[in-house]
């Protein structure tokens, strides 16, 4: 299992050169990835283009890009120059988002988001592969296309969680991004469906990318109690809900990897058991000393 950093915690607050910084940083320290949401309004698919330009080796990936507020051509472009930037290091992870964002915020309708992603999909890829598409859909259309900045398509993946989605993501892209997933739900649902989707295909094995949060300290339970309180929105919401029934837990906390360095260690092991190629980790920390023993036992597991 290849291990990254999901440096998307750098967002609320973001500084472009700080997160290039730590891009270059975790390519230094031997990560094999690196990967940030699409949140607030810095674009993430633009600053994984720029890392690429000062990094050599470090997948870049996006986890994920919202679909609804970004039509497939205007994605398939900013994936390709950032694909070019990075001489051939971008995954670009999509997703649905959630109703409450999509209605709340966007003000859009939240309609149909299965029909939704096959659409989305069935313009983006050909642009991606081959620079042109003709598409007439119920939901994204485009006819055209035009000189692309490299050849070389970058990988595709979903944030899939649900049936429909895993069945989606292992038939047509490179695998799934998960989050609010823990190892029984790997194991139990999404390892089964997506790999059964991929081989009906006649695809190669799909990458499973899980993202926690990780946190190696003393104090496990005030912690756990602060993983729970900012994150516990997610919990709520209906396709996370899901999952973490599945794991039998409340929240994000009881299956994020918090606790000594072995647990840390035992926790990669057992996600790494129930399927996953990937494990990206939000480091967190509630000290400089905690951050930096955080990440050093990230990065003694990946070596």
């Amino acid at each position: 299992m290849r291990i990254g950093i999901n440096g998307s915690d750098k967002l609320v607050n973001p500084d472009l050169d700080r997160i290039i910084v730590d891009i270059e940083e975790a390519e230094s320290e031997g990560f094999a990835t690196y990967w940030l949401a699409q949140t607030g309004l810095l674009d993430a698919t633009a600053t994984l283009g720029l890392a690429g330009t000062r990094t050599s080796t470090i997948t870049l990936g996006t986890a994920v890009v919202p679909t609804w507020e970004r039509h497939p051509r205007s994605l398939a472009a900013q994936a390709l120059t950032a694909q070019a930037a990075s001489g051939g290091r971008i995954v670009l992870g999509i997703g649905l988002s959630h109703r409450p964002v999509v209605e709340g915020q966007l003000r859009m309708t939240w309609d149909r988001p299965v029909r939704h992603m096959i659409d989305y999909l069935d313009v983006l890829l050909p642009l991606l592969h081959e620079g042109n598409v003709s598409h007439q859909g119920e939901i994204w259309s485009y006819m055209g296309g035009g000189g692309r900045p490299t050849e070389q398509a970058p990988s595709v993946m979903l944030a899939a969680l649900g049936e429909q989605m895993l069945r989606l993501a292992g038939s047509r892209t490179d695998g799934t991004i998960l989050w609010c997933v823990g190892p029984r739900t790997i194991e139990q649902q999404i390892r089964p469906l997506i790999e059964q989707a991929a081989d009906a295909a006649g695809r190669p094995a799909p990458s499973i990318v899980c993202s926690l949060p990780v946190w190696v300290t003393d104090d496990t339970t005030a912690a756990k109690d602060f993983v729970g309180s900012i994150l516990k929105d997610y919990a709520a919401l209906p396709s996370y809900r899901a999952m973490l029934d599945i794991e039998g837990v409340q929240g994000i906390e009881s299956i994020s990897l918090i606790g000594s360095e072995q647990q840390v260690t035992d926790g990669l092991a057992a996600i790494a058991q129930a399927g996953a190629t990937d494990f990206t980790a939000v480091v967190m920390g509630g000290n400089a000393d905690e951050l930096a023993l955080t990440r050093e036992t990230l990065a003694a597991y990946a070596g």
